[in-house]
């Protein structure tokens, strides 16, 4: 696979959700293929909770992240989409993907030093919203000379800010490729994620986000994975994968032994996330997350409303039918609501026993239908 590197773009400050003014903004962001003259084609992708900006090819290190860029981070997540004559044609558009703001991949997040104190900003770091990240990368796209894009693809969390951004500035493009999101988080969505910051803030070395200069809270980080990989893939298929590789994870149990490949795969998830990614960094999107609703974003009364100003728009909205982290109602529900407003929408049903995480491992499911949203 191709060699790739993370560049950084730096402006002088970003206002938030929350009217604080908050700044300097670094972002980390990789692209693929060439701009064209016009500058007309360009395709914006979002990444998932734990993603990076690092969506194809080979990347093996990233300035300033040190131990936490390992083998894991280095091949992208969508490589298998993403390049010259695939699913997203390289020799066709040029791709960005950026490190969300509040991330930990080389994006200014808890994780940064703070110019004025020398120091991480921790628990500092201010509360983000969706609408801030998306925000955020706005300046980026003025930078690069991109006034429209060509399209927009997001997955997961990824297509909860594809969904803000085209509410927001509806404008900013006509082609909209949704994958397994809501425009709503669930009762179950906020239930799993309140369980998971508590798990963090009650790890002894949480220490309210100030915690760089010790031990980080990796227990209570691992707990937060454990609670949510089993949302993120079948359970099935979870079952087929502790049955086929016993992970000898050490215990840390005072009275229970892990007995079972199920228990040690599911601690292994949970430990191997800690290695690669930041614990502040995880409660700010997750907590952003349960935060989200797309009408109190826009200030709009009602979906007819919102979508009045995105019927030039056209969605391509992927379901997954073995999701239970995005279940296939909240796509029905999207659709509902887009048809609602007369913005064109395609629903397109996956079947695939992966679960959620079927649109990172399965290219073949979603080719044809992602190709002719790209060529519309």
């Amino acid at each position: 696979m191709k060699t790739v590197e993370t560049q950084f773009f730096t402006y002088d400050a970003l206002t938030l959700q929350s009217g604080v003014r908050f700044g300097p903004v670094t972002l980390a962001y990789e692209t693929y293929g060439t701009l064209n003259e016009k500058r007309d084609n360009a395709i914006l992708l979002f990444h998932a909770l734990t993603g990076s900006q690092h969506a194809a090819g080979v990347n093996p290190a990233v300035p300033g992240i040190g131990e936490r860029w390992n083998a894991e981070c280095q091949n992208g997540w969508w490589s298998d989409y993403l390049g010259p004559a695939k699913v997203v044609d390289t020799n066709r558009f040029f791709v960005i993907c950026i490190n969300y703001f509040g991330g930990c991949y080389g994006s200014t997040g808890p994780s940064s030093i703070n110019p004025a104190t020398g120091k991480p900003y921790g628990g500092k770091f201010p509360r983000i919203h969706f609408s801030d990240i998306v925000d955020s990368q706005l300046p980026l796209l003025k930078h690069l000379g991109i006034e429209k894009l060509h399209a927009v693809i997001g997955a997961s969390l990824g297509g909860m800010l594809l969904a803000n951004l085209a509410a927001r500035y509806p404008h900013i493009t006509d082609r909209l490729i949704a994958i397994a999101c809501g425009i709503e988080p669930t009762t179950l969505i906020r239930a799993h994620n309140i369980e998971q910051i508590l798990a963090i803030e009650n790890d002894p070395h949480f220490c309210n986000g100030d915690y760089y200069d010790g031990e980080p809270p990796v227990r209570g980080l691992a707990l937060a994975r454990m609670i949510s990989h089993k949302t993120f893939v079948s359970l099935d298929f979870i079952e087929e994968r502790a049955k086929n590789r016993w992970e000898q994870e050490y215990d840390e149990f005072s009275w229970y032994k892990v007995r079972t490949p199920l228990e040690s795969y599911i601690l292994h998830q949970g430990r191997k996330l800690v290695r690669r990614f930041d614990a502040n960094t995880y409660l700010q999107l997750i907590a952003a997350w349960s935060d989200y609703h797309l009408l109190r974003d826009t200030g709009a009364p009602d979906y007819v409303t919102l979508f009045k100003n995105c019927r030039h728009q056209r969605y391509t909205l992927f379901t997954i039918d073995d999701d239970y982290c995005f279940y296939p109602e909240e796509q029905e529900y999207y659709r509902k609501k887009l048809e609602e407003g007369r913005v064109p929408v395609k629903h397109i049903t996956v079947h695939s026993n992966k679960g959620h995480d079927s649109f990172l491992l399965e290219p073949h499911l979603y080719e044809q239908a992602i190709r002719e949203a790209l060529n519309s």
